[in-house]
């Protein structure tokens, strides 16, 4: 695998073919702007402008037919890497590094929900998140349930930093709202925090009703 930062050197990533061209379009055309159904104003990524004025967006292609587990793994393990390095190097730029790994040949989609499912906990708990995007994924919108904002042209794992936004994604699991709070709120003490996340976990069907958990308002940014 190579990433490429996608603003620092635009023509070499377009260089990469038909695919690096679609994502590089995806995000100024669909994730830089307004939807009609996202329920809030503003664009749809609120925080993509900065990345890409920052030049902290880098992306690759797993370009092989069908990987396996193992080897979507593999992947997600070297791009982990990438994106640890990045922000120890750079920890003025930690807020808006994003490491896209993209699987156009992938034809199963299943996949890219069960390693993402299998690898979240340890992402979350380095403060950052873990994303899959795919076309027709069903995961509903923070602002509103019948938007979906991981349904993407391409199936991708997607490494960002965590954000204050992030906690109707985090309420299954103690230990992910423990890594919430200690992210958004490091000067609670450990013990309060457990007993805070303990407390606001949400257990069944209910965990997944993102759009109804929601804790800001529109007029609230994320941080």
């Amino acid at each position: 695998m190579r990433w490429h930062n996608v603003y620092d050197d635009p023509e070499q990533w377009q260089r990469q073919g038909p695919v690096a061209t679609g994502l590089t379009r995806w995000v100024s055309e669909h994730l830089m702007h307004p939807h009609p159904d996202l329920g809030r104003p503003g664009p749809v990524c609120p925080f993509v402008r900065h990345t890409a004025h920052h030049r902290l967006l880098w992306a690759g292609l797993a370009t092989e037919s069908d990987p396996s587990a193992t080897r979507m793994n593999a992947i997600v393990d070297d791009a982990l890497d990438l994106y640890r390095r990045i922000r120890q190097e750079h920890p003025a730029d930690a807020r808006g590094t994003t490491v896209v790994t993209v699987f156009p040949a992938l034809s199963s989609y299943g996949i890219v929900d069960a390693v993402h499912a299998a690898r979240k906990t340890e992402v979350v708990s380095e403060g950052s998140m873990l994303g899959q995007f795919y076309p027709g994924c069903t995961v509903p919108g923070l602002w509103h349930a019948d938007f979906h904002p991981l349904d993407a042209p391409y199936p991708m794992l997607v490494l960002r930093p965590m954000m204050s936004t992030d906690f109707p994604f985090l309420v299954a699991r103690s230990e992910w709202l423990y890594a919430y709070f200690t992210h958004l709120a490091p000067d609670l003490p450990r013990p309060l925090r457990w007993k805070i996340a303990e407390r606001m976990r949400i257990d069944g069907p209910a965990a997944e009703l993102i759009t109804a958990l929601r804790a800001h308002s529109a007029d609230e940014h994320a941080r």
